[in-house]
């Protein structure tokens, strides 16, 4: 109080009195709003710029080469689908003086020849090959001639053949009368496909359970990279290991009469699909919260309970996703199945028999067919039905996936 009362009248008049200091201390709202600008793009590089389209272009490009394939597929195919292709041997003779009443694609098709290629014969070197094609029909006494073995009653249906005494589902596509019946092919992909499923899925989905939930992070290091190390591995080096020891092997501890047949195929397949199976179901186990799992041992549980009864049925979408993309795996694979499954195109439930598969034709025949031939395109029209099996696998196991994660969020 002194020390105020002594302060001389020029210092006290030159400090300013409170409502001036009032009126200059800024106001911390107003201080601290200021107009919101609106947020503005930043202006790309040029270098930016360059690798985002070269990232879309080459997005795009895949997508397309993908489109390109389908399209060259199906039209190779697209005449046996279509109906138009007839391999009958036997039919109506046709008669010199009926040339002039058959259009040229109808006479090319009788004399197998192109319809461009009529126009390098004249009418009487046309008679005379019309009158050699009515000799040679009349030679052929064989009925199975008069079939159309490129139809599609005759590619899914059985035919009785001269020679048996059923009727038979035959896939012979090298003989007098080719056979192109694609059942035996349908039974034995199925077959190697579910065997090598049976085997992958339980070892798969089982040691993710174990590595993500049960295993010590030393032992998680070691199994994690060993697992997903045979992904590495060629398709073709496990079938040569099949066919030569594991063939062997298992013939011996088994004694079964054919060594290489489903089983064989389908354990070595098995191979192949488990690191796919392994890496997806345990991603889908390790994203489960972990309160999960600690509530449960919370209340009790031991540590594979909770990983069986409560963290597994929370990731059943990613879980089952990885056992589809397996059979898509399994189901597409060739060189294992080509070397180890036996290539006997026959009609079997049993998993000791010897099998042959839809990729495994493909790979053995199609290097040894006529360019555009009626074995040509059955196979193309094999190549149709393998992407129609995936599409739809992939189709109904994301119809699954989704109503089980709506079962498990609540919604149904």
């Amino acid at each position: 109080m002194n020390d105020v009362a002594q302060l001389p009248e020029s210092g006290v008049r030159d400090l300013p009195d409170a409502a001036s200091i009032y009126v200059n201390v800024p106001d911390p709202v107003q201080s601290t709003e200021r107009p919101i600008r609106p947020l503005t793009r930043r202006k790309r590089r040029p270098l930016e710029w360059l690798v985002e389209k070269a990232i879309f272009l080459v997005s795009l490009s895949a997508i397309l080469l993908i489109f390109l394939i389908f399209a060259f597929v199906g039209k190779e195919a697209l005449p046996v689908i279509l109906g138009k292709t007839d391999n009958a041997r036997l039919r109506k003779p046709v008669a010199a003086e009926e040339i002039p009443n058959i259009s040229e694609t109808q006479l090319a098709e009788y004399l197998g020849l192109k319809p461009g290629e009529l126009k390098n014969y004249d009418a009487d070197t046309l008679k005379l090959l019309v009158e050699l094609k009515g000799q040679e029909l009349a030679q052929i006494v064989d009925e199975d001639s008069r079939v159309n073995t490129t139809s599609w009653r005759m590619m899914f249906q059985p035919h009785q053949w001269a020679d048996y005494d059923k009727p038979q589902y035959i896939w012979q596509p090298v003989s007098e009368v080719p056979k192109y019946n694609l059942v035996p092919l349908v039974i034995g992909s199925l077959k190697a496909t579910l065997m090598a499923l049976l085997f992958s899925v339980p070892l798969g989905v089982g040691a993710a359970i174990y590595v993500s939930q049960l295993a010590s992070p030393r032992w998680r290091e070691i199994i994690k990279p060993v697992i997903e190390l045979l992904s590495g591995i060629p398709s073709v080096v496990l079938g040569f290991f099949a066919l030569i020891v594991m063939a062997t092997v298992l013939q011996n501890v088994f004694g079964y009469q054919s060594r290489l047949n489903t089983f064989v195929a389908g354990i070595a397949l098995g191979l192949a699909v488990i690191p796919i199976i392994f890496t997806i179901a345990e991603d889908a186990l390790t994203s489960v919260p972990k309160s999960y799992s600690q509530a449960a041992l919370s209340l009790g549980a031991s540590p594979g309970q909770a990983a069986w009864q409560v963290v597994l049925p929370a990731a059943l979408p990613g879980v089952f996703a990885a056992c589809v993309l397996g059979f898509g795996r399994a189901i597409g694979e060739t060189m294992i199945v080509l070397m180890a499954s036996g290539n006997a195109s026959i009609v079997s439930g049993s998993i000791l028999d010897s099998c042959r598969t839809m990729t495994a034709t493909i790979a053995a025949e199609l290097a040894e067919v006529v360019f555009g031939g009626n074995h040509y395109r059955i196979l193309f029209v094999i190549g149709a039905l393998l992407f129609l099996v995936t599409f739809v696998s992939n189709v109904i196991g994301d119809i699954v996936v989704h109503r089980l994660k709506g079962r498990l969020e609540g919604r149904t």
